[in-house]
């Protein structure tokens, strides 16, 4: 797909950049398991973390393909650095579509410069894939609402300052799910605990739990019942993201096995040159390919409207495609691939994310599937 020169230009300069400053603070933020925050303060000085922020507000404002292209590179470097900018950029997009003009001069110009940071609070213990299923209650009491209930898998979790809720306005109406800005620092608003997981080791996730939690009633965003079409929509540019990230990841991927079987020599002769691995590493490169094509077919689809179907197709073509060419690339590596000197150990663990979060590949494919029924 062409691009425009701006979008190669930006594309470019954010290339540039994680080759520089990511890569290398990629793998001391991974072993340490803290989130680069000096990475996000240069993010931000790119102007990055204002991409979804309008021009009113100072923000980037980016067409989605440019986000898609951001989304890519920075995962490429460091899938972590780039989940956050994404969750923070679906905040930013709530307070921007449904926030009020007050709430949108408090909130805006400061998180086009990176913080405050965004969270999305949707998930909960028991509500993943049918969000329908949530019990945090927002009840209205005269000019608040209270807040009850926890949240779990919020990517910038604790260092989040703003909160995007879903919440029922009575827990037993399933059809009362709506929308609220919540501030960090409320009373009542903690922070739980922080999630051990396989990948993605310095990003910032936790449960965040509610207990009595207090917030202005104009911090309502939708109306009573309309919290999950909000989210729907802006869960569908989201699923554009995480599909430009898998590509990001296989594509790290996959350079670091070219280069690998183009050093290394086993009988007499660089291993790309035997067939078995310089047919895996053709594979690669098609599947990565046509990942990104459709990613980018989904970004362009979804600029001006919502186009479901594209976006789930991307997101779960391009997601299982990372998981598959990470796998390859362990393998050509051998048993370098499983040792955590080299990279390829990571986008193997990472990569199995962005087949579960913002709907896992088993919900993308439901998309799909209703979508070839109308």
């Amino acid at each position: 797909m062409e691009l425009t020169e701006e979008q190669q230009m930006v594309r470019d300069m954010v290339r540039q950049f994680v080759d520089d400053e990511v890569v290398e603070a990629a793998r001391t933020a991974e072993k340490e398991k803290t989130f680069p925050e000096d990475i996000w303060d240069e993010l931000a000085e790119l102007d990055l973390t204002g991409l979804t922020t309008p021009k009113e507000y100072g923000g980037f404002d980016a067409d989605m393909l440019t986000y898609s292209l951001v989304n890519e590179e920075l995962a490429r470097g460091h899938l972590a650095l780039a989940t956050a900018l994404s969750v923070h950029c679906m905040v930013t997009s709530c307070i921007r579509q449904f926030g009020s003009e007050s709430q949108r001069d408090r909130w805006l110009p400061n998180m086009r410069d990176g913080r405050p940071v965004g969270a999305f609070a949707l998930s909960e213990p028991d509500a993943g894939s049918n969000p329908a299923e949530m019990t945090t209650e927002a009840v209205r009491d005269g000019n608040e609402f209270v807040i009850n209930g926890t949240k779990q898998w919020i990517t910038n979790g604790e260092r989040a300052d703003v909160v995007i809720l879903f919440a029922k306005t009575d827990s037993n109406d399933p059809d009362t799910v709506t929308q609220f800005l919540v501030p960090k620092d409320t009373d009542g608003v903690n922070v739980g605990k922080h999630e051990e997981k396989m990948g993605m080791k310095a990003s910032d996730t936790t449960t965040l739990k509610f207990d009595n939690a207090r917030i202005p009633a104009e911090n309502q965003l939708t109306d009573v019942g309309r919290g999950l079409k909000a989210a729907f929509s802006i869960l569908n540019g989201g699923r554009v993201a995480i599909a430009s990230q898998a590509v990001g990841v296989a594509q790290a991927a996959l350079d670091d096995a070219i280069e690998y079987a183009n050093d290394r020599e086993q009988f007499g002769t660089e291993i790309i040159n035997h067939q078995a691995i310089g047919q895996k590493l053709a594979d690669m490169q098609t599947d990565v390919q046509a990942a990104r094509l459709l990613t980018y077919d989904a970004a362009k689809k979804n600029e001006n409207s919502v186009d479901a179907m594209a976006a789930s197709m991307a997101k779960y073509f391009a997601s299982e495609t990372a998981v598959n060419v990470a796998d390859d690339a362990v393998q050509v590596h051998g048993g370098y691939g499983y040792a955590k000197d080299f990279d390829v150990e990571r986008y193997y663990r990472d990569a199995k994310i962005t087949t579960i979060y913002e709907g896992t590949s088993e919900i993308q494919k439901k998309i799909i599937a209703r979508h070839l029924k109308e």
